[in-house]
């Protein structure tokens, strides 16, 4: 298991930090801290100390009893300097939470307290999980800084929407559930199982244009397709993503495509395909389309109501199976809608001639479209995989185990 190096800067979602280094404890990992002197203002050091089992530090020169060793490792003989000596062991440094004065110290450099400094010594990678207001989240200089460590190769765990820490304040820039913090950790420290290997995800929901301005369309976000890309570039895969119409955030370790409709990502999917090795299809992509598209707005000015005649888009991802080369593997989503749903997918899979389904339940409103977790049933031709319910992250990292499965059963097949 890995060593992780838990960074906790001043805010009120520092409690959160002890949550997550029980967690990661509770999966195997050992965890050592280091705080910033106001983040000691919310959570003590004590805490950390009781849950980690190792000394915590905040100050460049006081000294480490633990002489930069983590739990269950051997201490060394002498008295190293100590944020080098924690990177230097460390798997992973994780800043959680990150305030927006931290953000604008590592993208400018500063090393002025032992988190920093440690941050610039650090060989390992690097996440950062921001919390502060959402009016401070959103302002341009956080986002900028918040970009520069993205392009610096930082996995950055955005914050989520909900309450703040001021009384009747809503919004975006609440820390990330610890176990959608810890999912993250885990990606980024783990082996480059895919290195090499040339993964297209389709992501997002498509738009079929009504007139200039309407569209029918559907509810997809694109966070799962996303999450699988990005776990994926985590495992050593380059990653081309083509996103229908999706508005989450980026990442320098993926090649995006941006489409709209079907159509657009019928031709961009096609065309990638061809140097693929493995095809995850997660968008939404529309089985309709209007007939008969208006170039410019279609006016309500004199109508009782407006009829559309539909047309059937193509099957994208019949068509790319259909000119399939021995040893590609292709895995497909099936939105289903209560009982049933499995079985309904085992059809798809013969059907369309593909390895796997991603079956999402779409009756539950916890899972599925435009939510942050995700439960979901893998039908391949060997059998059912249920993914219990977990952050998207967790959950692509299980069609990813699939996936990798698969890979290496066409590899025997293909001996």
């Amino acid at each position: 298991m890995a060593r992780i190096l838990l960074g906790v800067t001043g805010g009120i979602a520092a409690y959160k930090s002890v949550e997550l280094a029980r967690l990661a404890i509770k999966a195997g990992h050992s965890v050592r801290v280091v705080q910033t002197p106001s983040s000691a203002r919310f959570v003590g050091a004590a805490t950390f100390e009781g849950i980690t089992g190792a000394p915590v530090l905040s100050d460049e020169f006081e000294p480490d009893p633990a002489r930069g060793a983590f739990p269950g490792d051997p201490a060394p003989d002498h008295a190293p300097i100590s944020h080098l000596e924690l990177v230097r062991r460390a798997d992973a440094y994780a800043i959680v939470p990150a305030s927006a004065n931290t953000i604008a110290k590592l993208a400018n450099g500063l090393a002025d307290n032992l988190l920093t400094s440690a941050a610039l010594a650090s060989p390992a990678p690097l996440l950062i999980a921001p919390a502060m207001n959402d009016r401070m989240w959103r302002h341009p200089a956080t986002q900028a800084n918040v970009e520069t460590l993205r392009l610096r190769g930082a996995t950055i765990v955005p914050p989520g929407e909900g309450m703040l820490a001021s009384k009747g304040e809503w919004g975006e820039g609440r820390l990330a559930e610890p176990a959608t913090i810890l999912a993250a950790i885990e990606g980024a420290i783990a082996a480059p199982t895919l290195a090499g290997v040339k993964l297209l995800v389709t992501a997002g929901g498509t738009r079929e244009p009504i007139d200039s301005v309407r569209y029918v369309g559907n509810r997809s976000s694109g966070r799962m397709g996303f999450a699988v890309a990005e776990e994926a570039a985590r495992r050593g895969a380059e990653v081309t993503v083509v996103a229908a119409n999706v508005s989450l955030p980026r990442t320098h370790a993926v090649r995006y495509v941006d489409v709209e409709t079907a159509a657009e990502l019928d031709a961009a999917t096609t065309e990638a395909f061809e140097d693929a090795d493995v095809l995850i299809m997660a968008a939404a992509v529309a089985d309709f389309r209007p007939a008969a598209p208006e170039a410019s707005k279609i006016s309500k000015t004199g109508r009782d109501g407006l009829a559309l005649e539909l047309e059937p888009t193509a099957d994208v991802l019949a068509g790319v199976a259909a000119q399939r080369r021995p040893g590609q593997v292709l895995v497909g989503f099936a939105a289903e809608h209560g009982a049933g749903a499995v079985e309904r997918a085992r059809g798809k899979l013969e059907r369309k001639r593909i390895d796997a389904v991603v079956v999402n339940d779409i009756s539950r409103g916890d899972i599925g479209f435009d939510t942050d977790a995700n439960e979901v049933t893998i039908v391949t031709a060997a059998g059912e995989e249920p993914v219990p319910f977990g952050p998207k992250a967790q959950v692509a990292g299980a069609i990813l185990d699939v996936v990798e499965s698969l890979r290496a059963a066409a590899d025997i097949k293909t001996a």
